[in-house]
């Protein structure tokens, strides 16, 4: 218990108790202990008077007793900016290595509240190391991007990234969900049996892998057992379609596979509800069917595939007279 100041006056004790109260080396404190249990021993008569923590040696307690004192004004001085110190306590310095505090308001301590900074927004608007934004890169500085890519944890058991194929400057583009174990080992999307099904579809509109129609996914890495994506990995691999889609300049999107569907309009709908109809993204119609995997499973919905196409054929030529019609207006 911390003896009362009239106490510690009529013992003589008070200039060694405010001298340790503005900040006595632990030589000092230690000292100090000791003359305390020898003063307090002589008034009271006691002998068994018993401070463990007061181990020093005499000679440390001799050159204690020698600090001199302390001019009452200049504790004064020491002591009065602690009196006028504000109701609310300030932490100590900034623990992350700053030479003082950032200031503080009442409700304010920045360092409780502060988090890492990822090196990158998953929108793509910044990058780390300083490299060029997503946006502004061209075909090959993007293809080179994707195949060094190791935004996620997708890029640890991949065989190759699959960037894309097709027409750089189609008025078709058709997007898939992810690679699958095929593409991962070939570095390119829709190959196997669900690539020629595919071929067969682009023939019904006289069209071709190589012609006029460009071929994406949405995520450019295979998920380990064809699982599907992360919501995670889908945000930091969607820069790179985005960037697809501004080079292409496509008239029109067919998103193959409910997973493509619903990445691209940023839905939870099902296929069936989302079929027969014309959505957008990116200010580009998108028709919506099924996966040509999932075709080669459910025969039965090829008749549904193919209506889906004759939507995207029609939906292509009206997008195909609304920019004619605009370019010929003065």
């Amino acid at each position: 218990m911390a003896l009362h100041e009239s106490a510690l006056d009529e013992l003589g004790l008070a200039p060694m108790w405010v001298r340790r109260a503005v900040g006595a080396t632990a030589a000092d404190e230690a000292a100090s202990s000791v003359v305390v249990a020898d003063r307090v021993a002589a008034d009271t008569g006691s002998k068994d008077v018993d401070f463990k923590d007061a181990d020093v040696k005499v000679a440390e307690v001799e050159g204690a007793d020698k600090t001199p004192a302390i001019p009452a004004t200049v504790l004064e001085a020491e002591i009065q900016p602690a009196v006028k110190a504000p109701s609310v306590a300030v932490p100590p310095a900034d623990p992350f290595g700053g030479d003082e505090p950032p200031p503080l308001t009442e409700d304010d301590f920045p360092w409780l509240d502060a988090q890492p900074v990822p090196a990158f927004e998953p929108n793509g608007r910044a990058e780390a190391g300083g490299l060029p934004l997503v946006h502004s890169l061209d075909w090959d500085a993007l293809a080179a991007r994707v195949a060094s890519c190791e935004r996620c944890g997708l890029c640890e058991k991949r065989t190759n990234t699959v960037f894309g194929v097709g027409d750089r400057n189609a008025d078709w583009m058709l997007i898939g969900e992810a690679p699958g174990e095929n593409e991962d080992k070939q570095g390119e999307p829709f190959v196997g049996q669900a690539g020629k099904l595919l071929d067969n579809m682009l023939q019904s509109l006289t069209l071709a892998r190589g012609t006029n129609v460009y071929i994406a996914n949405v995520i450019k890495c295979r998920p380990p057992g064809n699982r599907n994506p992360e919501p995670d990995e889908v945000a930091r691999c969607e820069p790179y379609l985005q960037r697809q889609v501004a080079l292409v300049k496509p008239k029109l999107i067919i998103a193959l596979g409910r997973f493509a569907a619903q990445s691209l309009l940023k839905t939870d709908a099902s296929i069936s509800s989302l079929r027969g109809r014309v959505h957008q993204y990116e200010g580009v119609p998108v028709i919506v069917t099924y996966h040509p995997a999932y075709l080669l499973r459910s025969l039965s919905d090829k008749s549904k595939a193919w209506a889906d196409l004759c939507l995207a054929r029609d939906t292509y030529r009206h997008a195909v007279q609304a920019a004619t019609s605009q370019a010929s207006q003065p």
